[in-house]
């Protein structure tokens, strides 16, 4: 089967998921209510709430359905003081009740291709051309090669391919896949802040953090890229320091 048949092919399937009812307003409630809160209150966040907004952190979507993340919930009330130490003690970390450091990793692809691969050949009605995008398309993206020698001859190619047909041009270096795995826990972060808003609590993302004192903390792998510790609390008085500020959309939103 050609890359680009597999691709272009949507599969025959017979597989359909109904969608419940939602309440639009109240999820816009939820977006326009999630604010960064620098100061909580001492109040526990339960633990079942807790787990279940981690959980809903793992729902986002995210590329090829690789899952190249990890969530640290750091727990231990020493830990908890070091990591707050690390991110320069700015009010959101030291306060909260709950602190978890989302990392992107680089280098996890080939187990979750593996798991994948697993799952769709146990089920007798995957299409051919899932098997074959695992099998096939994944190793050949992802691969850098030694010393990154794949990824730079990939790179020319795919520029001579791209001459004459719309082709991917990325990933083909170290820097590529770091870009790449931070973008899908990214959007983990935001699942996991929004759930804690719509379960009536609160959070901080924060970037202000010595990463390398939270690496070792964590003791986190060569290509862990931590993404953002993310600070979580009942929001206290004077936790929001102002109106939110944006600017007009006509900046932001183009139409083509």
């Amino acid at each position: 089967m050609a890359i680009d048949d597999i691709l272009r092919r949507a599969p025959n399937l017979d597989y359909h998921e109904e969608t419940p009812s939602i309440d639009a307003e109240e999820f816009f409630k939820v977006i326009e209510s999630r604010r960064s809160i620098r100061r909580f209150e001492p109040e526990p966040i339960p633990e079942a709430i807790f787990r279940r907004c981690l959980d809903a952190a793992l729902s986002a979507p995210n590329s090829s359905n690789l899952q190249a993340w990890e969530f640290h919930w750091v727990r231990s009330a020493k830990k908890k003081q070091a990591l707050a130490q690390a991110c320069l003690l700015q009010p959101a970390a030291p306060t909260a009740t709950e602190l978890v450091v989302f990392v992107a990793r680089t280098r996890t692809w080939k187990d979750m291709r593996a798991r994948m691969l697993v799952e769709l050949k146990r089920n007798e009605l995957t299409p051919a051309s899932a098997v074959a995008y695992y099998e096939k398309l994944i190793p050949l993206v992802m691969n850098q090669g030694p010393l990154g020698l794949v990824g730079l001859v990939k790179k020319l190619v795919l520029f001579v391919r791209g001459l004459k047909t719309p082709t991917p041009r990325e990933p083909t270096s170290e820097h590529d896949l770091r870009v790449w795995a931070v973008k899908s826990c990214a959007l983990a972060c935001q699942n996991f802040m929004l759930a804690l808003r719509a379960s009536g609590y609160d959070s901080c993302p924060m970037e202000g953090f010595d990463s390398a004192r939270v690496r070792r903390l964590l003791d986190l792998p060569a290509d862990a890229v931590v993404t953002m510790v993310i600070s979580a609390g009942k929001r206290a008085r004077g936790g929001v320091y102002g109106p939110r500020i944006r600017f007009d959309s006509s900046l932001f939103i183009k139409e083509h």
